[in-house]
């Protein structure tokens, strides 16, 4: 079973959605930009249109939320604890930042097999160069 939430929130200077998708405990995240405040239908549109585009970050095992009962107080402490913590606190950001790493390591491990390549080509070429000047001596 297959459990998908959206979250819209405006995030300076954007107004941003959330999709939270939670399958068989693993959860996955992905985010939406889409710039001026939407409308209902707006948003319904480009999640229509674009779902099957959006790339969702690696899982994230999710424990199954217990319906305990917990002091109030407790509850309280534990509130201000968690507020008062520094650094991402939810599951979904936790996911979004780890796509963000992954995908920062990507584009370094690409841009730097493309320098290589034009320093490779670069070289090449200076070594054409000095053998025809050589050629007819």
């Amino acid at each position: 079973m297959s459990n998908i939430r959206l979250f819209v929130y405006y995030d300076e200077p954007f107004w941003v959605g959330v999709f939270e998708r939670v399958e068989e405990q693993k959860l996955t995240v992905c985010k939406m930009i889409f710039g001026a405040e939407p409308t209902e239908p707006e948003v319904l549109t480009s999640i229509l249109e674009h779902y099957y585009d959006l790339r969702f970050s690696p899982s994230i095992v999710v424990e199954k939320e217990s319906k305990k009962s917990i002091n109030p107080k407790r509850l309280q402490r534990e509130i201000h604890r968690q507020m008062d913590s520094v650094g991402i606190g939810t599951k979904s950001m936790q996911a979004l930042k780890l796509q963000q790493e992954a995908s920062k390591i990507e584009r370094k491990r690409s841009s730097k097999e493309e320098k290589e390549a034009k320093e490779k080509l670069l070289y090449q070429m200076k070594q054409n160069k000095r053998k025809e000047k050589h050629r007819g001596r």
